[in-house]
């Protein structure tokens, strides 16, 4: 059984940081792309970025430039840093893992941007 664990998630003022951390219970991951999406309330879930088994990354539009997706193979994490934070970017983060099969998805985080 897969399992993704995230962590990092808390309450940040407007223009801070945040590192999202996702813990793969299995090294499957190397060999298939990992994500990272949101859903804020009200809204659908979306993706925010994400990165294949290459390392080529893809990014949401309203996140280009601030916030990186990487990934660790030898500790089987993949992290998100989050810089200039806005409130607009508050919701629950979910890690996610796409192979040919099932998807996966972890419990998810909360991040708050707010004054």
């Amino acid at each position: 059984q897969v399992q993704l664990v995230e962590s990092g998630g808390g309450l940040v003022q407007p223009g801070g940081s945040l590192r999202l951390s996702c813990a793969a219970s299995t090294s499957i991951f190397r060999r298939n792309s990992m994500g990272w999406y949101r859903r804020a309330p009200g809204k659908q879930r979306e993706l925010v970025a994400e990165i294949s088994s290459d390392g080529s990354t893809n990014y949401a539009d309203s996140v280009k430039g601030r916030f990186t997706i990487s990934k660790d193979n030898a500790n089987n994490m993949v992290y998100l840093q989050m810089n200039s934070l806005k409130p607009e970017d508050t919701a629950v983060y979910f890690c996610n893992l796409r192979t040919s099969g099932p998807v996966y998805w972890g419990q998810g985080t909360q991040v708050t941007v707010s004054s």
